[in-house]
């Protein structure tokens, strides 16, 4: 189908839920089918995609649309695949934008080398979410992972010898592991609302901590500091309370993605001293040997990345170390 031909309908592509009101007084059991883009939900019209909703209220992202390559309803979410004019392929689940070929690399990489990078030789990663592979990709640059287990609700194809593939809740899935099984959790989760909610509270940071080794890591999707301060410091708080190694917010900027970054809750457990700030796991960033080097992490982004601006360290600095 043509970009010029193709109309896909506000409501058929809801944004996923706050939990509270937005500035305008809209609740979530307020923005039904039958409310107005304006209101909150993403739409394709002729040639564009606008990312609307009441998450980052006042504000809207477009993207030209060449052509609309896939769109179903999952059990789970609306998903859609378009290509755009400028950013190569899009994802988009709910109605928000997920990844772009062309700036997937300044969140794939980051997630997954800024925790792999700060301890010596992981061995055993999970990885809940990371659905479209991305996170998977980098995990398996680290010659030193034996194991890969991926917890995804939506099922998908991996076709990896280290990987093992988990369909079902994240949540669920880390009750159930042994204390002490992962050297590393990376969490790729979608925004603290919905079936996502979950994996931004204080159960799941503890179900975390249990199964991960004495100074293991994780590294979760941890919002904008310009549009979600309040969600940051609630989840800053909650780690400070679990995790008695190191704590820390990194960032790295996403031209797609609401504000243009998005953060990182970095955690380890007691036991070995975890230094996020300075990697001691370096990856070659310049192997010209590799099918596919890294496009956007280097040991200078790395550390840059804990930088955090003054209104920043003001509401959450005191609260990492």
């Amino acid at each position: 189908m043509a970009a010029e031909e193709s109309i896909v309908d506000a409501t058929d592509f809801p944004v996923k839920r706050p939990r509270e009101n937005d500035e305008n007084g809209l609740s979530a059991s307020t923005l039904t089918a039958d409310a107005p883009a304006a209101n909150g939900i993403s739409s394709v019209i002729p040639g564009w995609f606008s990312e609307i909703s009441p998450m980052w209220p006042g504000e809207a992202h477009s993207l030209k649309v060449e052509k609309v390559l896939f769109q179903e309803k999952s059990d789970y979410q609306n998903v859609m695949v378009f290509q755009s004019s400028t950013y190569g392929k899009v994802l988009v689940l709910d109605g928000v934008i997920q990844l772009t070929e062309r700036d997937e690399c300044a969140y794939q990489e980051m997630i997954t080398h800024l925790p792999l990078c700060s301890i010596p030789d992981p061995k055993k990663v999970l990885v809940i979410g990371g659905g479209d592979g991305g996170v998977l990709r980098e995990v398996a640059r680290h010659s030193s992972v034996e194991k890969i287990d991926i917890c995804e609700i939506d099922k998908m194809v991996v076709d990896d010898p280290r990987v093992t593939l988990h369909v079902g809740d994240g949540v669920a899935f880390l009750k159930a592991v042994p204390e002490g099984t992962y050297d590393a959790i990376i969490v790729d989760s979608s925004d603290p609302i919905g079936p996502a909610q979950e994996l931004f509270e204080k159960p799941f940071f503890e179900s975390v901590a249990r199964a991960l080794r004495p100074g293991g890591v994780v590294c979760t999707q941890a919002e904008s500091i310009w549009l979600h301060m309040h969600i940051i410091e609630d989840i800053v708080a909650n780690c400070r309370q679990i995790f008695k190694g190191s704590v820390n917010y990194a960032w790295t900027t996403v031209p797609t993605y609401p504000s243009g970054m998005i953060g990182f809750m970095l955690c380890s457990t007691e036991g070995p001293a975890v230094d996020f700030k300075h990697p001691v796991n370096l990856i070659d960033e310049n192997d010209q040997n590799s099918a596919r080097p890294p496009k956007f992490y280097n040991s200078e982004l790395h550390t840059a990345a804990f930088c955090l601006p003054s209104f920043a360290k003001r509401a959450i600095g005191s609260k990492a170390n």
